[in-house]
């Protein structure tokens, strides 16, 4: 099995910026996909941003010209720029990562690093 850890989250005020370290507990697992979900109280949890091991970069429009994401998918780290923080963005960010197990791509999930945006 392989844990994903994030590291990174705090409390910051709007306008702010924060970064967002995700890394895989195994160098020898290699997933197709590394990204990042969030869940803000009371909300289902929904997409943020995600880069593949090709290179591609997808960003919910929410978060688009604000947030960046980045990361060495062979490495198994992927990270996310946040400037410009508002209100809305608080929530846990969750690190995902996917990998193809036979003809279906499997989900891992870290536990999640809170995010607080507050004046």
């Amino acid at each position: 099995q392989v844990q994903l850890v994030e590291s990174g989250g705090g409390m910051v005020q709007p306008g702010g910026s924060l970064r967002l370290s995700c890394v895989a507990s195994r160098s020898d697992f290699s997933f197709a996909v590394m990204g990042w979900y969030r869940q803000a109280p009371g909300k289902q949890r929904e997409f943020v941003a995600h880069i593949t091991n090709g290179g591609s970069v997808i960003y919910a429009d929410s978060v688009k010209g604000r947030f960046t994401v980045s990361g060495d998918i062979a490495r198994n780290m992927v990270y996310l720029q946040m400037n410009s923080l508002k209100l809305e963005d608080t929530a846990d960010y969750y690190c995902n990562a996917g990998r193809w197990i036979g003809k279906e791509v499997v989900d891992f999930w870290g536990q999640g690093t809170q995010v607080t945006v507050s004046s």
